[in-house]
């Protein structure tokens, strides 16, 4: 159990050897046997240079936004003196105060139209307790609908009479 060494061994470094076969001369196995670069020294270097051009990208891709954002910057600043003479191009302002003036408009007609006769509303609200009370026999409510187009053909004959005179 003792008898061997937990630690291996101390290796020898690695050496080249080159049979005749593989087509290696012996200057350049001697050359990378001399070579004090390692693997990770060599790992080390690429990674440095891969860093380097990330950063030489990085900072060409700041420069180019930083320039977008100034040409942005100043095409807004001429927009915004052209809105002052230009009828067409409008600031969010001027559209929202716009669409709110079209909203309370909606809204006044909404108030006009909803003066129905009240013989129109009971015909509609017929139909709708009809429809309830028969939801799984939607005909049987036929006399209701039929008071309710009668009562809609009255409104619109008075409405298209008071129109015409």
């Amino acid at each position: 159990m003792g008898s061997s060494s937990s630690k291996p061994a101390a290796t020898a470094p690695q050496t080249w050897k080159a049979p005749g076969s593989t087509g290696l001369s012996t200057e350049l196995v001697q050359h990378l046997q001399s070579s004090p670069e390692t693997d990770a020294s060599r790992l080390q270097a690429i990674e440095l240079e891969i860093q380097a051009r990330v950063a030489a990208e990085l900072k060409r891709l700041r420069d180019q936004e930083s320039e977008a954002l100034r040409a942005a910057q100043a095409k807004l600043a001429e927009s915004t003196d052209d809105d002052k003479t230009d009828d067409n191009s409008k600031t969010s302002f001027t559209v929202s105060k716009e669409v709110q003036a079209l909203q309370k408009k909606l809204e006044e007609r909404k108030r006009i139209r909803s003066q129905l006769p009240e013989s129109l509303e009971n015909a509609r609200s017929e139909v709708v307790r009809c429809l309830r009370e028969n939801d799984r026999r939607p005909l049987d409510c036929w006399r209701e609908v039929e008071a309710f187009k009668e009562e809609v053909r009255r409104v619109e004959k008075g409405w298209v009479e008071k129109v015409v005179s």
